[in-house]
Order: C-alpha cells, then sequence, then structure tokens
C-alpha cells in the first residue's frame, strides 16, 4: 500500500442551537441560502437530482451545483463542476446530527477531489475558509437571524 498523496479533502464541523429540521432547511432552501451565504442569491432548492445555482457576489460568477443525494434532515451531498486544482468536480457532504437530545445540530461538512498539487493546495485551502465561514454564518442565522456575511467581503 502507497503513502503517496494522491487527493486532498478537508472536514469541518460546528454546533447549531437548533433541531436537525431546522438546520437542514436553513441550508436547502435557496431564500434562507440567500439570507447567509450566497451573497448574490441561490437558485434552486437543494433537492436530489436538481441543479440549482450559487452567486457570490464578493467571488462573482454563477457556481452550478448539482444535488447527488437529499436525505432530510440528515445528510445533503453536492457536486460543484472542475475547476484549478481538481481532477473532477468536488463533492461536498453536509451531515446533520442531533445533539443533547435533538434541541443542537452537530452539522459536519467535508469536500474532496482537489489534487494533491501546489493549486490544489491552495484551492482547498480557499474552500475550506469558505465552508468554515460558512458554517459560523449558519449558526448566527439559524439561532439569531444575523446574515454575518452582510459587508464582510465587499
Amino acid at each position: 500500500m502507497s503513502d503517496e498523496l494522491t487527493e486532498l479533502s478537508f472536514t469541518v464541523s460546528g454546533r447549531v442551537g437548533r433541531p436537525p429540521a431546522d438546520v437542514y432547511e436553513a441550508v436547502a432552501d435557496p431564500e434562507q441560502l440567500s439570507r447567509y451565504f450566497t451573497t448574490g442569491g441561490a437558485r434552486g432548492r437543494l433537492e436530489a437530482g436538481a441543479d440549482v445555482t450559487w452567486d457570490f457576489a464578493d467571488f462573482p460568477g454563477r457556481f452550478p451545483v448539482t444535488v447527488v443525494e437529499a436525505d432530510p434532515p440528515r445528510r445533503l451531498v453536492i457536486r460543484g463542476e472542475a475547476r484549478e486544482g481538481i481532477d473532477a468536480e468536488t463533492t461536498t457532504t453536509f451531515e446533520f446530527e442531533p445533539v443533547d437530545d435533538g434541541a443542537r445540530t452537530l452539522v459536519t461538512i467535508t469536500e474532496s477531489a482537489w489534487r494533491a498539487t501546489a493549486g490544489g493546495a491552495k484551492s482547498a485551502f480557499g474552500n475550506c475558509e469558505g465552508w468554515t465561514g460558512m458554517l459560523a454564518a449558519l449558526k448566527a442565522w439559524v439561532e439569531h437571524g444575523i446574515n454575518l456575511r452582510e459587508g464582510f467581503y465587499a
């Protein structure tokens, strides 16, 4: 078995003070997602087989997103198109695990498919930062109705 690194992936997680169904809905619903994450708007609900787009005012350009799996309120799997540093499409998995008897949710986001190159590492680290920011923004939105991204990047 080889120890050679061929693909980069990362996982970030955080706890949100609401039940999994509420947290899942805040990610799947384009209206809510547009209020705290996709600064240029989200189009289309994250449902199995759906093709949706996310737009970011701070990172111009519409990103097509394909929903591979939707298992409310436990799991979402999406794919994004290939970009620099990626051998293929990235796969991003959101897992929503109940904690504290379902009063809170542990959200775990894992993304993979980045090439083990300098460009792949730069892109993977950038996305890791983005998903970490998304988790913080999700928590502020779901728990307090606050949009942390407003005015943060532009």
